[in-house]
């Protein structure tokens, strides 16, 4: 948890939280489960080093209608939701506010896939179930995995809002350099996964990295874009096209949306979250066929998240992810597929552009190495050229180049500084 009290707006919301959690009793409803699973958490939040998402707002003014009547959490709950988005805005106006978004993303993210594997799990279970006690165990343990489950998705849904106006400043605004922490293998066991669910602040904690001054990010092109020219660079001579999806690409693409679309009526959460994490890792060509068949379905959030889903691969696929998009005519979404996907350390950012340079996929290195030119600061760039100036600082130079002068300037001064460049 944070040691440093947040904005004065937080203080706020953290004095209206104490004043609304003395009102309730501690042994019984969302409180005692708050306090039971994570008692740092509900501490940091009543001392405002720490701001509960919504939903757990959300549930304690349902332990207040419970206790007082609907009236007095209806009363309640305006002035909570006005606090509340107050002390949200002052947190994220702060520095480094980026990075920290960046990393709970991240957390609960794998929260969600845990939670919805989980739920795969005991329905299966208990499809089986031979006794009345064997059913009932996994009755109560579906309803706290759907629990769970709900809670992630929303909380995913705030934090990626959160970054998103933080990305698109209403004002020529430099955006924060967005910052994720190093992401476990997700098939780790269950025993060692973060707290989630119920966690009254809703994180687990991980290390970040510490935050660096802002990178001013350039003004998206008006039009659309093809290839890696997205990236602020030009498609070079003799280097071959993204490969072209196919009519079984189309077959697939429509198959996976119509389950999907099924899955959603039957209000499947879990399941449908599983299948996008599974799309995620098809091939290339068919991202811009999965986009295409579920707007046609209306299932735009359902793109948003396979966005980030697939923003969370291994920076190879992520960019040849884009490439396709870009390819396809949908620059817009390749460059937030970027954005998203290079919230990366900087060790990870230059093992990807040695394997893609050593591969001849000279496009796709420039594009990985523009996008995170775009949005990360030159200090951190410099830690990227580090491991190999001689092949590292010219593609970084060049891609720099790119995204603007302003940029190639600032990049070379911290290259200088730095010591990788004479």
């Amino acid at each position: 948890m944070a040691e440093a009290q947040l904005p004065g707006a937080a203080a706020d919301f953290a004095r209206f939280l104490a004043g609304l959690t003395a009102r309730l009793d501690r042994r019984s409803g969302w409180l005692a489960v708050f306090l039971e699973r994570d008692p740092d958490g509900v501490r940091a939040c009543l001392a405002a080093s720490e701001l509960p998402p919504w939903d757990v707002v959300d549930a304690l003014l349902q332990d207040l209608a419970a206790a007082q009547g609907a009236a007095a959490a209806r009363t309640e709950a305006a002035t909570a939701r006005a606090l509340h988005a107050a002390a949200t805005a002052a947190h994220d106006a702060g520095p480094g506010a980026a990075a920290v978004l960046a990393g709970r993303l991240g957390v609960m993210l794998r929260e969600q896939r845990y939670a919805a594997e989980r739920l795969r799990q005991l329905t299966a279970h208990r499809a089986t179930a031979t006794t009345e006690e064997a059913a009932a165990a996994l009755d109560a343990g579906l309803a706290w995995a759907e629990d769970d489950h709900r809670r992630a998705t929303a909380r995913c849904a705030e934090l990626r809002a959160r970054a998103d106006a933080l990305a698109t400043p209403a004002a020529p605004v430099p955006a924060p350099p967005p910052v994720a922490p190093e992401c476990p293998d997700q098939q780790a066991e269950p025993r060692k996964r973060p707290r989630g669910g119920a966690r009254f602040a809703g994180v687990a904690e991980e290390a970040a990295e510490p935050p660096q001054p802002p990178a001013p990010v350039p003004p998206a092109p008006a039009t659309a874009v093809r290839g890696a020219r997205f990236a602020g660079v030009a498609d070079p001579a003799g280097e071959p096209a993204p490969p072209r999806p196919g009519p079984e690409d189309a077959r697939a693409a429509g198959g996976a949306v119509a389950r999907l679309h099924a899955l959603r009526a039957r209000g499947r959460g879990g399941e449908a979250h599983v299948l996008l994490a599974e799309l995620a890792g098809w091939p290339a060509p068919r991202l811009p066929l999965l986009a295409a068949e579920l707007h046609r379905a209306g299932l735009e959030a359902d793109w948003a998240t396979l966005l980030w889903e697939v923003a969370a691969l291994p920076p190879a696929g992520l960019v040849a992810a884009a490439d396709a998009l870009a390819a396809a005519g949908r620059g817009a979404d390749a460059r937030q597929l970027l954005r998203q996907g290079v919230a990366r350390p900087a060790p990870e950012i230059a093992d990807a552009l040695h394997l893609l340079t050593g591969d001849g996929r000279h496009r796709q290195a420039r594009a990985l190495a523009g996008a995170y030119l775009a949005v990360r600061s030159p200090e951190y760039a410099a830690g990227v050229a580090r491991s190999d100036p001689d092949r590292l600082v010219p593609l970084l130079l060049d891609a720099a180049r790119g995204v603007s002068e302003e940029r190639h300037r600032d990049l070379v001064h911290a290259f200088r500084v730095a010591g990788v460049l004479a």
